[in-house]
């Protein structure tokens, strides 16, 4: 009879599972795959430019030298529609650009500057940087960057910048400044949601921190308060959202501080199943006036890259 050479089973198994397992190239086919793209990536370098206000907007034009990127900003669909016939001829440069930073509730001009600075950046570089001024408030005064027409509102984006914020508005009493927010479709009426950072100040004038998902400023769906991280004051620090869209328990919003999480929320993002609808990137925004910032090197991916 002709013997049968037998497989001992523990070299049989390992076999079984080189066989199974995917080879080096498609494991990295589908790192490839996974991981983040940048979409967008700014330090208002050399071909970047800001126009004059018009219309009550004031936009960002050109291809950033260092980085190769144009603006203005065109993330989840945002292609500004192309304008025709006399409103083209109305609105001149600013047909086709209409994210930008809006200025609102400043009828007379003197509530709001914009302007590109050369200063002493975040690395001890000169570098070039976005200024921010409020001197007061009409009421609703604000001067956000706007990510308008967003199509593609339920797909995950993670922004990522550094911010330099003044000292005196920081030690104000009782008052508050939004620096980042992004509204869903029919928040206006009541069924949406928006996402919105805050920096608070308490009834002894200390800054905290404030990250909140709500239905309306006065009703909160969640709401997270830190007061362990320390509020820059006049100095640098690196500022990232990161949120993933749901209704459900699945949805998550992220904000980082100098790498130091303020909040870090899951569960709903939205409400009603509302995609989000625009995106104020960058915000100055509140009743702690006068105040300024600073904004530079912006990167967008469409996931968590860091």
């Amino acid at each position: 009879m002709k013997s049968i050479h037998r497989v001992p089973l523990a070299t049989l198994l390992l076999l079984l599972t080189l066989l199974s397992a995917p080879s080096a190239q498609h494991r990295d086919a589908d790192t490839r795959a996974s991981a983040p793209k940048l979409l967008f990536r700014s330090g208002f370098e050399a071909g970047v430019n800001l126009l004059k206000p018009r219309q009550g907007y004031q936009v960002l034009r050109g291809l950033d030298s260092s980085t190769g990127f144009r603006w203005p900003i065109s993330v989840l669909g945002s292609n500004p529609p192309r304008l025709h016939g006399p409103v083209r001829s109305l609105l001149g440069n600013y047909a086709e650009d209409q994210n930008g930073l809006h200025l609102v509730d400043d009828p007379s001009g003197l509530l709001l500057h914009n302007e590109i600075q050369t200063v002493v950046g975040h690395d001890g570089n000169l570098t070039r940087a976005l200024f921010n001024f409020q001197a007061g408030a009409n009421g609703a005064t604000q001067t956000p960057y706007e990510i308008l027409n967003v199509k593609d509102g339920r797909k995950d984006l993670y922004i990522r910048y550094w911010m330099k914020m003044d000292a005196a508005s920081l030690h104000q009493v009782d008052k508050w400044r939004a620096i980042f927010e992004w509204k869903t479709e029919d928040y206006a009426k009541g069924t949406g949601f928006r996402l919105i950072a805050f920096v608070y100040t308490d009834l002894q004038g200390h800054a905290y921190w404030h990250w909140q998902g709500d239905a309306n400023p006065m009703s909160p769906v969640w709401e997270i308060d830190n007061f362990a991280v320390p509020v820059p004051e006049n100095e640098w620090f690196l500022t990232e959202f990161f949120w993933h869209w749901s209704e459900g328990p699945t949805g998550r919003a992220l904000w980082r501080v100098n790498g130091q999480v303020i909040g870090d929320h899951f569960g709903p993002t939205t409400r009603n199943s509302k995609p989000i609808d625009f995106i104020m990137m960058t915000q100055l925004y509140g009743d702690a006036n006068p105040k300024h910032q600073w904004i530079d090197d912006i990167e967008i991916w469409d996931g968590l890259a860091y």
